[in-house]
């Protein structure tokens, strides 16, 4: 089986098909509205910072794509950490809600939407765990 690196083009387009077949994520999120930047911050072996964009409505990925820079794309949320964090995020073993209250990850936007929608949020990253991945650290 095909192992996608993260960060890489590759891997959020995997990302992307894969939570467009994920049924729960779409019954979770079909009244959501709202973009993201997922950024992973410089540290721990990453030179500048890694940024992907990630369009979700109403249960589907409409685009995912690596982009430059923050300042690339203006979105409705940001979700910011470091790449030890994410590779505990995309492995289960962080609960993004959690994360973010335990300030393992910064997220800049609406936070009462995204409680709202905490089910949601969860079949994100169980979606991630499902790519099969190759940590570049």
């Amino acid at each position: 089986m095909e192992k996608y690196k993260f960060p890489s083009e590759e891997w959020i387009k995997a990302y992307k098909e894969e939570l467009n077949k994920n049924k729960v994520y779409e019954e979770a999120a079909k009244d959501w509205e709202g973009d993201f930047l997922f950024i992973i911050s410089p540290g721990e072996g990453i030179e500048k910072e890694i940024v992907f964009y990630v369009d979700l409505w109403h249960g589907k990925c409409r685009d995912a794509y690596m982009l430059p820079s923050r300042e690339a794309k203006k979105t409705a949320f940001v979700f910011e950490g470091p790449y030890s964090n994410w590779k505990k995020l995309i492995m289960g073993q962080l609960d993004p809600i959690h994360a973010v209250m335990m300030r393992k990850f910064k997220l800049e936007g609406d936070m009462g939407k995204v409680l709202r929608y905490t089910k949601a949020a969860s079949e994100l990253v169980k979606t991630a765990s499902r790519i099969p991945t190759e940590f570049i650290l």
